[in-house]
């Protein structure tokens, strides 16, 4: 569920109360300055170079009396998306209207009023993103400053957007964006991830076809690719991330392709705008980045090119780069422990689980550390170097990290998957032999996370992590290297 921007600044949860960054005076997190106008609103069209249009709204400073306010102002492309909600989002961007921004907002090609078949993130859809960002430009009404934001569609369209360098296109801010639609979302370590197929159902058809035409990465997934653009991706942007949302890998490796011109403001977020969450924020964060790139004011920075607050953690942090921690190594042991001693060499092993149901005893391996004397916070990127053999001719890997409470309440942490066929990339198979050995890794989704004192970490290696993954591997046995020489666990701690 999508949520309205929020301007509580502080909410309990879980007998604890999270706040957002202190506000200081000229700070970015908490700027605010007050509404001016009043909002005009009309249902447009916009016209495409290819002779179509896009059914959108429009939304400029207005007099009280409802007349547009004279003068020209900025603009901002908000939420581009394939949602119909034009109403929703007419109700969010209000805040920016009224403090002197034009604002406009469309639906993508086949969706709402917008003629049309959609095809999310496609050449033709960026190519509409551009033509809308320079009509919007071109208004006698517009200073020819635009900027772009927007949550999960809207900010990978943003950032996709940016790769495509429209003249005037100065900023964006995605929140919860991609770098890469193939593997952050649709193939996840080369393994179709079945979460997505309802959102394709729902919203685009015609993806439960060509995507699964697609199952190695070609041209067809390079055009919905950030990071097959990073080179052009050279504006400011401000990217918002949450530590429990699906994307977070995108959005921290796009900030460390494009260190120089990204910042990173990351909060213990689900999917969606963080306004209204724990620790949340917006939207004058955004203002003040506006402001900032867009309107000629002098709006603060955040304070460092990353903020991040971890899971589970106590406070805001600010870093000058990212990931800020070293990995540690835990061997995956015989005895089934997470230890800095790795111990006697050996081998373990469990059955594929081809079903869609959780994995039980004997379809999966679990490793624990002992109980933190202290709180252990993970910061960065995580991986396990798994060493396998199959029986099979292929096999999928899934590697989930949890935090264990002392009563044994488990909380997922991060996860990572592989295809062992995919294990050299996805671009090419490589074959994969039955009862060969293989050093893989697994790169997990980074993590900002604090572990209690007195709980535990779990790593649980299996075939299947449904509906992360489809339940897809070949039925047969799966067998780890562990102890000396073995398998392990990187953390970033």
């Amino acid at each position: 569920m999508r949520r309205l921007f929020g301007l509580t600044a502080a909410i309990a949860t879980a007998g604890s109360l999270l706040t957002a960054p202190a506000v200081a005076s000229g700070s970015f997190f908490g700027y605010q300055r007050p509404a001016l106008h009043e909002v005009r609103s009309e249902a447009i069209t916009v016209p495409l170079r290819d002779g179509s249009h896009l059914a959108c709204r429009l939304h400029r400073p207005a007099e009280a009396s409802g007349e547009p306010v004279a003068g020209r102002f900025p603009g901002i492309v908000y939420d581009f998306n394939a949602y119909d909600n034009l109403d929703q989002l007419a109700a969010e961007s209000a805040y920016f209207v009224r403090r002197g921004y034009n604002v406009l907002s469309c639906n993508t090609r086949g969706s709402g009023d917008s003629p049309g078949r959609i095809d999310p993130f496609s050449a033709q859809e960026q190519t509409d993103n551009h033509d809308i960002i320079e009509w919007l430009a071109a208004r006698p009404w517009s200073t020819g400053r635009i900027g772009q934001i927007g949550v999960s569609y809207g900010g990978h369209a943003a950032l996709l957007a940016a790769t495509r360098k429209p003249p005037h296109l100065e900023t964006i801010i995605p929140v919860n964006g991609i770098s890469d639609w193939y593997e952050n979302t649709i193939y996840r370590g080369g393994i179709y991830s079945a979460r997505i197929r309802d959102w394709q159902r729902q919203v685009a058809p015609d993806t439960l076809r060509t995507y699964a035409e697609h199952p190695l990465y070609d041209d067809f997934w390079r055009e919905r690719s950030v990071k097959d653009r990073w080179s052009d991706l050279d504006i400011p942007v401000l990217e918002i991330n949450g530590w429990n949302d699906r994307y977070r890998g995108g959005m921290v490796e796009n900030f460390q392709a494009r260190k120089q011109n990204v910042w990173l403001v990351s909060g213990p977020w689900e999917h969606g705008w963080p306004a209204g969450q724990p620790a949340g924020i917006g939207p004058g964060e955004y203002l003040a980045w506006f402001d900032r790139w867009l309107g000629g004011r002098k709006a603060p920075l955040p304070p460092t090119k990353v903020t991040s607050y971890a899971m589970h953690g106590t406070g805001w942090q600010s870093f000058a780069d990212w990931p800020p921690a070293r990995g540690t190594r835990y061997a995956l042991t015989t005895a089934g422990e997470l230890a800095r001693s790795a111990g006697a060499p050996g081998t373990g092993g469990y059955r594929v689980n081809t079903e869609t149901t959780p994995a039980e005893p004997g379809e999966k391996l679990t490793f624990t550390a002992p109980p933190q004397r202290r709180d252990l916070v993970l910061a960065g990127d995580p991986k396990a170097e798994i060493e396998v053999s199959v029986t099979a001719a292929d096999g999928n890997l899934a590697a989930v990290l949890e935090d264990v409470a002392p009563d044994g309440t488990a909380t997922r942490i991060t996860a990572g998957w592989l295809k062992l066929s995919h294990r050299h990339g996805h671009t090419a198979p490589v074959e994969v032999h039955s009862g060969q050995w293989y050093r893989t890794t697994v790169d997990l989704w980074p993590v900002h996370h604090r572990l209690a004192a007195g709980h535990t970490m779990r790593l649980t290696v299996s075939s299947d992590d449904h509906p992360e993954i489809d339940s897809d591997a070949p039925p047969g046995n799966v067998a780890l290297r562990l102890g000396a020489g073995g398998s392990a666990l990187v953390v970033p701690s």
